[in-house]
């Protein structure tokens, strides 16, 4: 039997961006540089769990966490260049939601 392999490159993307929550974190960014809180309320995202995904968002160089030696101290997450590249991706995601998704709460 003739088994086709996967990319271990396209796997391993697609397994950072299948977690739950980081697809809209990376959307939510996109806007540009934006404090925790922000974001945690655009997406409704747990306090712990947003924490969690953007340490491993950072870890994989796609988020920048940027400390402001500020009285109190600022933090602002932001996408990197790596990050910024998905914009397209993301954008097509979109549209194409636009196009064949309904609302949650137009199912009948």
């Amino acid at each position: 039997m003739n088994q086709s392999l996967i990319c271990p490159r396209f796997e391993k993307a697609m397994n950072i961006l299948s977690k739950r929550w980081t697809g809209l974190i990376i959307y939510q960014l996109l806007s540009g540089p934006q404090r925790f809180c922000n974001i945690e309320s655009a997406i409704g995202i747990s306090g712990r769990l947003l924490s969690e995904r953007l340490k491993d968002l950072e870890s994989e160089g796609i988020v920048k966490r940027e400390v402001f030696p500020e009285t109190p101290v600022r933090i602002e997450y932001s996408l990197t260049e790596k990050g910024r590249s998905l914009e397209p991706l993301m954008k097509e995601i979109e549209k194409w939601s636009q196009t064949w998704l309904e609302p949650e709460n137009s199912k009948e």
